[in-house]
């Protein structure tokens, strides 16, 4: 196995090579050849040369874009100039005239005043520039690391400063519903006592309600910001999956006198996907098409054989619908829009349903006019 090797030495004028080789056996004979050729050709010229592992030093193998081995780069006197394949000695034959004047013109020392160049491979470290590169890409990388580690702490207390907000007022009408039934308990029934039981109890567990959907929000957000799925794919019929999802919600249906318009064909492809992931997504959008779909109003579900590799599945509503300007930003997580002002939850679910299926390899995106309603719309692939 090669390892990173010099030949040569150096001067403040002298020519610096690279040279870039892999494990294969020609290149021990590769490096031979080169040696042997920069000793007759030079023999009183300062020149430079490091035998590089391209395994070793991927970051310089990315910086001189190099596409073949073995790869000679002068590296100094600018400009760098790479020189590959197969005959890289007859290439070093037409260059070295035009390099040994390069040289001369940035008056090196007299020629009869340098050592003769040796051919002994000894150990070296990685040349200064490599270094250089290398500790730059790390800084590059810990730049990064510490900007989203600072968006994740600045999200956190945005997160604590609505949850802190959003709280206080179920749970004032929580506690203010418990004192009243305890003022009932300790009085004389009057006779009416009975209903205003009933309606504080229902009150109460409304405000429960609110508070635990507003805590499994945060929850859900804390665990999937910055998951990386799991992803279990397998054979999927989505038209199944969603007609089992729907019958939880008749009931939610039922309440606020919705329409359920489903158009799931028997013939649809199946996908391949998590079929629990994509589970996670469907009730999420029904969640948000049933939350701001007025009363009497329609939630249309529907699968669309796009091509054959992909299947849509689209859930619409006919709610207020969404400005365009804002319709990629509610995809971030931790943005609401002035209509949620009023509604359980911190719209959380959307950035989670992208995560999910950028995980799958498809898209997720909305089209929506305001006052006339919304359609989100993902798509996954066919299973072949």
């Amino acid at each position: 196995m090669l390892t990173p090797s010099r030949l040569g030495f150096s001067s403040p004028t002298s020519l610096q090579f690279l040279l870039f080789v892999d494990e294969r056996p020609h290149s021990q004979d590769n490096v031979k050849t080169i040696c042997a050729y920069l000793k007759e050709a030079a023999p009183a010229l300062a020149f430079e040369l490091q035998i590089l592992e391209i395994q070793e030093h991927p970051h310089l193998v990315e910086h001189f874009r190099l596409v073949a081995t073995p790869s000679l780069v002068k590296v100094f006197p600018e400009p760098k100039q790479t020189l590959a394949g197969s005959n890289i000695v007859q290439q070093l034959r037409k260059w070295w005239p035009r390099w040994e004047k390069e040289l001369q013109e940035l008056a090196a020392p007299p020629p009869e005043t340098l050592p003769a160049p040796s051919c002994s491979l000894e150990i070296s470290e990685v040349g200064y520039s490599g270094e250089l590169m290398k500790m730059a890409d790390e800084i590059f990388q810990l730049k990064q690391e510490r900007t989203a580690l600072l968006e994740q702490l600045r999200f956190k207390d945005q997160i604590l400063a609505m949850l802190a907000h959003d709280l206080r007022s179920p749970l004032t009408a929580a506690s203010i519903a418990v004192d009243t039934l305890e003022l009932i308990e300790q009085k004389p029934l009057p006779p009416k006592s009975p209903r205003l039981r009933e309606q504080l109890m229902a009150q109460t567990r409304k405000q429960f309600q609110v508070m635990n959907r507003l805590i499994t929000d945060i929850l859900q957000a804390s665990r999937n910001m910055n998951a990386h799925f799991q992803v279990n794919c397998e054979p999927l019929l989505l038209q199944e999956s969603f007609r089992e999802v729907l019958a939880l919600y008749q009931e939610q249906f039922q309440e606020k006198r919705l329409t359920l318009a489903a158009d799931l064909p028997q013939d649809a492809p199946p996908v391949f996907a998590d079929e629990e992931l994509i589970r996670q997504v469907m009730v999420n959008l029904l969640d948000n098409a049933i939350k701001y779909t007025p009363e009497g109003g329609v939630v249309t579900v529907s699968l669309l054989h796009r091509t054959t590799q992909k299947v849509q599945v689209s859930v619409a509503d006919t709610g207020p619908g969404i400005p365009e300007s804002k319709q990629e930003t509610i995809f971030e997580g931790h943005f609401r829009l002035q209509r949620d002002e009023g509604k359980d939850g911190y719209g959380l679910g959307l950035s989670l349903c992208r995560k999910i299926i950028q995980a799958h390899y498809g898209q997720i995106w909305v089209d929506s006019v305001p006052g006339q309603g919304s359609a989100f719309h993902f798509t996954l692939p066919v299973h072949r």
